[in-house]
């Protein structure tokens, strides 16, 4: 089994290359001039970087399939402010010949840590019911799943463990909110940041790089089969009416907020506006953070247009040491407090990616 040297998160402009990457987009193009070239997307677990091929582009095709591990030769260059690879030599490489751990990213928290917190965040919940609930449906291979499954294709928490990072995030930001304003029901609000993604376990494959949906995912996404999961899982509970139940979907189907971003319903209660909120918040903070840990020089730097965003967003890097992390990113954070294409293909990225 071959060990990667090589990692896309230390690159350096004007590198030489010779190592194994995974491809997670390729296209097969041609120069105004007529001449083929493959515009590909090369991936490890530290990240993605544009590649090139110009010569011989076509007889290279089939060794770079999307999916493929590919041995690559090439430099690290700059083109408008960002590394990309100019590749002179790729061929296929076997699966069995590598370790799928260098190429699937995955969250910096124990993973056993983040499940110890989840389970710790149920046992506040005082009703009955709803913790019925919750233990049932965070329970066998649901549980097993929920604890591997990232949160985003791309985006943010795009990393195995990144499902269960965001929902203890965006449950640990919506009972901190919780305490300013009394009047909510915790229980439902709580019970619904836990919820609110559970689905991307089944609109996702993340078994092997690189991510992308389910036949299912595409067809129907993560809320409306999420309040299928949870109709099926409240099945039985006596103590669990139907007007909560109703509540708690209501959080699932409306948590992106907005009709143009796939809320088949608006938030039309108190909880279910917060929800909507702090799950946008924790989405964009995790993706921002990601941008500043590209950024190796000290101070303020303008990043590239950030389409997702549509701005350009001036950051520090988070190794700054004039920036200091903020507490539930310290170690020993404790629960609840919060720790540490195609056309269709983009549509369905910009609706999704950031919720």
């Amino acid at each position: 089994m071959s060990g990667k040297k090589v990692f896309i998160g230390e690159l350096q402009e004007g590198q030489q290359v010779r190592d194994i990457f995974l491809v997670a987009r390729k296209n097969l193009a041609e120069t105004k001039a007529g001449k083929p070239y493959l515009a590909l997307s090369l991936m490890d677990r530290t990240g993605e970087i544009e590649a090139r091929v110009w010569d011989n582009a076509a007889a290279y095709d089939s060794h770079a399939q999307v999916g493929n591990y590919v041995l690559v030769q090439g430099t690290a260059k700059s083109f408008r402010d960002q590394l990309q690879m100019g590749v002179v030599f790729l061929e296929q490489v076997e699966a069995q010949a590598v370790n799928p751990a260098d190429f699937m990213p995955a969250s910096k928290r124990p993973v056993a840590e983040m499940q110890a917190e989840l389970e710790g965040i149920i046992a506040t919940v005082a009703d009955c019911g709803l913790q019925q609930l919750l233990a049932k449906i965070f329970s066998g291979e649901t549980m097993e799943q929920f604890r591997t499954a990232p949160a985003a294709k791309k985006m943010h928490h795009a990393y195995l463990g990144g499902l269960l990072e965001h929902t203890l995030s965006v449950t640990g930001l919506a009972d901190k909110i919780a305490d300013h304003y009394p009047g909510l029901d915790r229980d439902i609000l709580i019970t619904g940041a836990l919820l609110h993604d559970l689905a991307k376990i089944r609109e996702f494959s993340f078994v092997s790089p690189p991510f992308d949906y389910t036949d299912q995912g595409r067809l129907l996404g993560h809320l409306v089969i999420g309040v299928d999961m949870v109709r099926l899982a409240a099945a039985g509970i006596s103590d669990l009416t139907p007007q909560l139940l109703d509540q708690v979907c209501h959080l699932i189907l409306s948590h992106h907020g907005r009709h143009e971003f796939g809320a088949p319903v608006l938030p039309m209660t108190q909880e279910a506006l917060l929800l909507h909120h702090v799950d946008d918040i924790d989405a964009k903070m995790n993706y921002t953070d990601q941008l500043r840990e590209k950024i190796t020089e000290p101070g303020h730097h303008w990043t590239d247009y950030q389409r997702p965003l549509e701005r350009f967003l001036y950051l520090q890097p988070l190794s700054d040491p004039g920036v200091q992390p903020p507490a539930s990113k310290k170690k020993g954070a404790s629960a609840p407090e919060k720790k540490s294409k195609t056309v269709q293909d983009d549509l369905q990225e910009r609706q999704q990616s950031l919720f």
